[in-house]
């Protein structure tokens, strides 16, 4: 009788083993598909212009939408800024080419996301994140709950990023930061796009004229 509850117990270790794999491949697989991505792009519209008494400068308010590796759109962001020269920031981070020629799973793809939004004004410059540090950028979260493997990931990306010690040991070939800016104005739609080679580019063209002065319902 011990003996067959030792077969048991032994199976169900085996199964549990098997169930807990397959997650973490799931996991692995789903990554790599974001990872995939040699390239981000967010669009930005300029949702609010009010002029401020107290500062009697004009505050600018945005909505910035980020897409996902697939292409589809994040959860909005809004930022005001007291002014409309606006600037963002990218962070690129790149592995040596060893690990791309060898296939490695991770180390063989590129990290590219969205870091800041700011406007440079001396000491009344303003500053909003993006995407925190420590964080799972939201270009590349995982829907539902964060897996340990996936939580670990990110949290040894942005040490990669920022210690220079650390990231030569992994293999981080290049650490590339941008931020141009433009004059942001009521009636234009920007796009934001980090390049696969790292540049970040701002294009803008005119909102259609139909949707000019309209209150947009979802």
């Amino acid at each position: 009788m011990s003996r067959f509850l030792f077969i048991v117990f032994c199976l169900l270790l085996a199964c549990l083993w098997l169930v807990w794999r397959f997650n973490q491949e799931h996991v692995y697989q789903q990554m790599l598909d974001r990872l995939q991505a040699e390239s981000r792009a967010a669009q930005v519209l300029v949702t609010a212009v009010n002029y401020d008494e107290a500062t009697h400068r004009n505050l600018t308010t945005i909505k910035f939408v980020e897409e996902d590796s697939a292409g589809q759109p994040l959860p909005p962001k809004y930022f005001t800024f007291s002014g409309n020269l606006i600037q963002f920031q990218s962070l690129v981070v790149r592995f040596e080419d060893k690990f791309v020629a060898a296939g490695d799973r991770f180390k063989g793809r590129s990290v590219y996301l969205f870091w800041k939004a700011f406007m440079l004004d001396g000491p009344r410059t303003q500053e909003f994140p993006i995407t925190e540090v420590d964080e799972i950028p939201g270009g590349y979260k995982i829907p539902g709950k964060a897996s340990g493997f996936e939580n670990r990931f990110w949290r040894e990306f942005w040490r990669y990023a920022f210690d220079e010690v650390k990231s030569k040991n992994a293999g981080v070939k290049s650490v590339q930061i941008e931020a141009p800016g433009v004059v942001f104005i009521p009636g234009y739609l920007y796009t934001v796009h980090i390049e696969h080679d790292g540049g970040l580019r701002i294009d803008a063209k005119p909102v259609e004229p139909i949707f000019r002065g309209e209150k947009i319902l979802n």
